[in-house]
């Protein structure tokens, strides 16, 4: 069993940023890969970014750029650093854990871009 833990999101105003943080606790070993989610009103979930055990970094087209993870393997978290926010960034953001027996995810955390 894996637990996840977001915090970081907010209210910032358009062009600002936020840095969100995942912490993991449980079975860490097993964990193969994290990443971010995100889901809109009234969309469906999507990707983010995501990073694998070994530090390989993947996002999503659109966000290149803007958005950054990273790791922290000390503190068993990961981090998604967001710039230049925009108002179709607003969403509850999630974070993931890949095992080879299951997928977890934490709660998530409220992002809103005010403009």
């Amino acid at each position: 069993q894996v637990q996840l833990v977001e915090s970081g999101g907010g209210l910032v105003q358009v062009g600002g940023s936020l840095r969100l943080s995942c912490e993991a606790s449980g079975s860490i070993t097993s964990i193969n890969r994290m990443g971010w989610y995100r889901q809109a009103p009234g969309k469906q979930r999507e990707p983010v970014a995501r990073i694998t055990r070994g530090g390989s970094t993947e996002y999503v087209d659109s966000l290149k750029g803007r958005f950054t993870i990273s790791r922290d393997n000390a503190k068993n978290a990961i981090y998604l650093q967001m710039n230049s926010l925009k108002p179709e960034d607003t969403a509850v953001y999630y974070c993931n854990a890949v095992t080879t027996a299951a997928t977890y995810w934490g709660q998530g955390t409220q992002v809103t871009v005010s403009s």
